[in-house]
């Protein structure tokens, strides 16, 4: 094979593989109920404003 059509093959598996990591925190986000999404946000504001 030349170096060309490794290259190739090899940018394919990339493309690939992160449409696989996309499609996966795609269906875990929508995953959360709207009540748990809104509850996540309050939490995290919470945490942001509390003193250190």
């Amino acid at each position: 094979m030349r170096w060309w059509k490794v290259l190739g093959v090899a940018g394919l598996a990339g493309v690939a593989a992160t449409g696989v990591v996309i499609a996966r925190n795609e269906r875990r986000r929508r995953a959360y109920t709207p009540d748990e999404i809104r509850q996540r946000l309050h939490d995290r504001v919470n945490e942001s404003t509390e003193p250190r």
